[in-house]
């Protein structure tokens, strides 16, 4: 058996219905949608959750949660991603690593609202970092490697 043979099983795949095509075509003039009324016009949506003035369920199920309009959003790294930029020789470690200097060592694509830095991998590396947020972790394996994290406006 070759790909080029496959094909699917006889009826699997079934072809969409044509309507507005003429009387002949079995789904002309009405195109199935029966005579007048609303839901035989375009644009009618939202009539398929109405249930004849009960309860909706999409009302009835609890909701959860929300959503925060204005949320910053920060640009993750791990510490391990400097790790392996240090070792290629893409970070400067003698200045301090800011976002501007880890988007121009192609650690980052952008920046957005600021950098967060997390703790999953290993570092060697003797960095000062100036971040926007650091996770426990993070800022203790930096530390552990003789390193300082700043955030700025924190004290």
């Amino acid at each position: 058996m070759k790909l080029n043979e496959l094909s699917d099983n006889k009826g699997a795949r079934k072809n969409r219905m044509r309507v507005g095509r003429g009387i002949g075509s079995g789904k002309g003039k009405t195109c199935g949608r029966g005579v007048k009324g609303q839901k035989s016009r375009s644009g009618v949506s939202g009539i398929r959750a109405y249930e004849g003035g009960q309860m909706p369920l999409y009302m009835r199920l609890p909701k959860r949660g929300f959503n925060v309009p204005n949320a910053k959003k920060f640009v993750e790294v791990n510490v391990g991603r400097l790790q392996t930029a240090v070792d290629a020789g893409k970070l400067d470690i003698s200045k301090k690593v800011d976002a501007a200097a880890l988007v121009e060592a192609g650690v980052l694509r952008r920046v957005r609202d600021g950098v967060r830095l997390l703790g999953v991998g290993n570092l060697k590396a003797k960095l000062e970092l100036v971040v926007a947020h650091a996770s426990a972790g993070a800022k203790a394996a930096v530390e552990k490697a003789g390193g300082s994290v700043t955030i700025p406006g924190e004290k």
